[in-house]
């Protein structure tokens, strides 16, 4: 068997510092991305609050009248959900669609 001669290689030392760094990377980038998740979650509702506001105009427009409730445009394939990302409820009161706890 040979031996080769002038091997390169990482040292002990070497990847424990590689693994600090990663590790304060990860410490510091986590907070960020738990903190954003909850941003992320309410633009999320806002986009189907107006998405089924939009489908409500269509199916005033298509039928001649306003849906009774957010299950007409489920039913009838206008959409696919009726609820928030985040699981929060959503309702139709007088042609507007609201997210349920709030005004």
């Amino acid at each position: 068997m040979k031996h080769i001669k002038n091997q390169k290689g990482f040292t002990l030392i070497e990847m424990m510092i590689v693994l600090l760094i990663i590790t304060v990377l990860l410490l510091i980038a986590v907070p960020n991305m738990v903190k954003n998740n909850s941003v992320a979650q309410s633009k999320g509702c806002e986009a189907t609050v107006d998405l089924l506001q939009t489908q409500v105009a269509t199916y005033e427009v298509e039928h001649g009248d306003r849906p009774s409730s957010l299950n007409n445009l489920l039913e009838e394939g206008y959409v696919d959900r009726i609820t928030c990302p985040d699981g929060s409820s959503l309702t139709l009161s007088n042609g507007t669609v609201v997210r349920n706890g709030s005004s």
